[in-house]
């Protein structure tokens, strides 16, 4: 499957951003028969040849044959979409020649970043370290666009002043343009910016090149932060320290300062009474802490009384479910009514918003830093960066993914089960009831690449304006990079199924990696129902 959405990577990504999946016409065929039996027959063979009994002897009869009709069908749609792109290309070598000299320098990073990634995890050592390859990468990243800022800036403008003819018509259109908008609108735009905004667009050259140095920056206070992976696991991090009982006040004022960073970085998007919610839900977080015993209130001088907190932890969750019930509402009005365009995005940041809160009653207190730097980092590539570099939409679900990776560690996460925060399953709950336990674990835990999938769904569906495939190109992308280290690692450890390390090392982030799997399901999935293309596409 994963080799079936590589080969049709030219089609998907085109401008219709579709491709045919002939499903009839190989499995009609004598092929598909032919295969079925061969695979049915080296079953028999193996079995009865040999002491020991093989896979399909170990299942029922019934799924035996259902997974070799499957292989045997995917085997003759694979074949039957290589031969159609063999045809069809074979006379265009020298465009597919010309169109890798057009991969720019960030193409490749990400590629072989990625593909390095993937091949790294042959080895143990680079799986229990994990985190260091992302903290790379990210780093790295940072560096590239650093680069790229610097060079819209200064090389292109001194490239432009060598062209005095096309400078000299340029200024004429400027001047013209200037009278209209300074008789016209100037004004009255500088009266309604407040003056943060004011101070960006008087100083976006220079916030925009130092916008990838503010990244590394929150990328390394958040590493000490929390201690993650075997090399240095012994050794106490920050998290440590601002969780001990000694530390408490100190632990107060971060958690309300974070809840009130959360709110004014989110509020922006949302609707009236989506802001009223969120206040009020991240206020309930604050007394859901104190009420547990992990802050303190401003009055209160010790930890008395301390309870399970789940009177306010549900108040918290009626405010996470009316805003994501708002959100869903607006999108199934976008969809139902054809409502506007803003109906549609306000909806999207407050499924967003509702995300965002939920995960911020389950954090661990320290952890609320991770996700007002998440949050942070997301504002300042989408208006200083994405904005003026206008990067497409695979480019940007690249790097929306390595983000999301990289923040999976940054909360404290590793490939071993033992890090994993069994207590948010029972955030809100009295006893232990097995599937909200499930879900919350699991949603805490990928919370990472979560909140970025969803605001990489809000920013492409941003930008349907100007590119209408924007989002269908981040659903496929997305899907074959989350489909790569999945294949490849499946491979691996059938390889090292007798490894010495297969239970400690192998098993556990075989586990992830599935669980990231039916997850990232889910995102491509969401992806294909907001992309109003396929809605329409559908109707006709």
């Amino acid at each position: 499957m994963f080799f079936l959405l590589l080969i049709c990577v030219p089609s998907a990504l085109s401008s219709k951003a579709e491709f045919d999946l002939p499903l009839a016409s190989p499995i009609f065929s004598l092929f598909f028969y032919m295969t079925c039996l061969v695979l049915a027959a080296v079953h028999v063979i193996v079995c009865t040849s040999t002491e020991n009994m093989c896979f399909f002897c170990s299942i029922s009869w019934m799924m035996a044959m259902a997974i070799m009709v499957l292989i045997a069908a995917l085997l003759c749609v694979l074949l039957s979409v290589l031969g159609k792109i063999i045809l069809k290309h074979k006379s265009s070598n020298e465009k597919q020649s010309s169109s890798m000299s057009s991969w720019s320098e960030l193409d490749l990073l990400l590629l072989v970043g990625t593909l390095g990634h993937v091949l790294s995890m042959g080895a143990s050592s680079f799986i229990e370290e994990e985190h260091q390859t992302w903290y790379f990468l990210i780093n790295t990243l940072c560096l590239a666009l650093s680069q790229e800022m610097c060079r819209k800036y200064f090389l292109v403008r001194k490239r432009n002043k060598m062209n005095t003819s096309d400078l000299e018509y340029m200024e004429q259109t400027d001047v013209y343009i200037n009278e209209i908008y300074d008789a016209h609108k100037k004004e009255l735009k500088e009266e309604r910016l407040s003056i943060l905004e004011r101070f960006i667009k008087d100083n976006e050259k220079w916030i925009a090149l130092a916008s990838p140095g503010i990244i590394l920056i929150c990328c390394r206070l958040l590493r000490p932060l929390n201690q993650t992976g075997v090399q240095w696991m012994h050794r106490s991090d920050f998290g440590h320290w601002l969780t001990s009982s000694e530390h408490k006040p100190e632990l107060s004022f971060l958690v309300g300062t974070c809840l009130v960073m959360i709110f004014v970085l989110i509020q922006g998007k949302c609707s009236l009474v989506s802001k009223v919610a969120l206040m009020f839900g991240l206020l309930g977080v604050y007394c859901y802490r104190a009420t547990i015993g992990h802050v303190l209130y401003p009055w209160q001088q010790d930890t008395k009384d301390i309870t399970k907190g789940i009177t306010e932890a549900r108040f918290v969750y009626i405010f996470v479910l009316g805003i994501l019930i708002t959100g869903i509402k607006d999108l199934l009005k976008s969809h139902m009514m054809c409502a506007d365009y803003k109906a549609k995005s306000m909806g999207l940041w407050e499924v967003y918003s509702g995300l965002v809160l939920l995960a911020a009653l389950l954090f661990r207190p320290h952890n609320l830093v991770v996700l007002v730097f998440c949050l942070l980092i997301q504002i300042i590539l989408t208006m200083f960066i994405w904005k003026i570099l206008k990067y497409d939409a695979a480019q940007i679900t690249f790097m929306h993914y390595w983000f999301g990776q990289a923040f999976f560690f940054f909360q404290g996460n590793s490939n071993t089960i033992s890090t994993v925060d069994i207590s948010a399953g029972f955030v809100g709950l009295e006893n232990y009831v097995e599937i909200p336990a499930v879900l919350l674990t699991a949603f805490v835990t990928y919370s990472g690449p979560l909140l970025w999938s969803m605001h990489l769904l809000c920013y492409l569906n941003g930008e349907i304006n100007k590119t209408s495939t924007a989002v269908a190109h981040g659903c496929f992308s997305y899907a074959i990079i989350r489909s790569l280290p999945v294949t490849v690692y499946i491979l691996l450890v059938t390889g090292f199924r007798y490894h010495l390390f297969i239970w400690s090392v192998f098993s556990p982030k075989l586990l992830y990696e599935v669980i990231h799997l039916v997850i990232s399901a889910g995102i491509c999935v969401t992806f294909t129902v907001v992309d109003k293309n396929q809605v329409a596409k559908s109707e006709h």
